[in-house]
């Protein structure tokens, strides 16, 4: 990938990356939790949400080195679950929002590439240099690594959140012994496992691209 591509490709995965997080925020704000607001976090200036290590120096490293993954994260919202109206939903709820958006702004995009050559743009191609494809195309990627990829139930990942949600009270002591490891199990999957989503990804993408 070029210099000028994998910046662009950085610039719009930095700006995926505050949508996800603001989605969080909004969510716990409709649930009665205002903590994001009070911190200032619900804006999409991404000055107030870049992590220099997550959001630009592992994200250069992985598409420099020809990576087939393309990651990273921003400081997360800050919520408190004890001020939600209903704790157990609720979390669930905004752990799925950052992911839903992700998933809406593929889907959104996707539906631009399939219906641009009704308004005189030449038909999709995967391989086209075309930059209004080229675009829309790296927005559609990108969103739908992210979404899928925080769905894998490792803590911090929504995915675990997600999960969490679902299990009895009475789990909760597994739970915290399951998240004692995150780090260790989230370096063992991004090292060994995250190439198998690239498929997921590919077929997801043909899929909301055709809709």
């Amino acid at each position: 990938m070029q210099g000028t591509d994998a910046i662009f490709y950085i610039a719009i995965l930095i700006m995926s990356i505050v949508i996800h997080e603001v989605s969080h925020g909004f969510v716990a704000e409709y649930f009665g939790d205002g903590t994001a607001r009070n911190a200032g976090r619900l804006t999409l200036n991404p000055v107030n949400h870049i992590d220099l290590f997550g959001s630009i120096f592992l994200p250069a490293v992985l598409v420099f080195t020809g990576s087939p993954f393309l990651f990273g994260w921003a400081k997360p919202v800050p919520y408190n679950p004890v001020n939600l109206r209903d704790r157990k939903w609720g979390t669930m709820w905004v752990a799925a929002a950052g992911v839903l958006s992700n998933f809406f702004m593929a889907i959104l995009f996707g539906l631009v590439i399939r219906f641009a050559p009704a308004f005189g743009l030449p038909p999709f191609d995967p391989v086209s240099t075309h930059p209004f494809y080229f675009i829309t195309m790296a927005i559609v990627v990108v969103n739908l690594a992210l979404g899928i990829f925080n769905l894998v139930p490792i803590p911090p990942l929504d995915g675990s959140k997600i999960l969490f949600s679902f299990l009895p009270e009475s789990m909760s002591s597994l739970v915290f012994r399951y998240e004692q490891y995150s780090l260790v199990l989230l370096l063992v999957f991004l090292f060994f496992f995250a190439g198998y989503l690239s498929p997921i990804i590919g077929f997801v993408f043909s899929l909301v691209t055709g809709l």
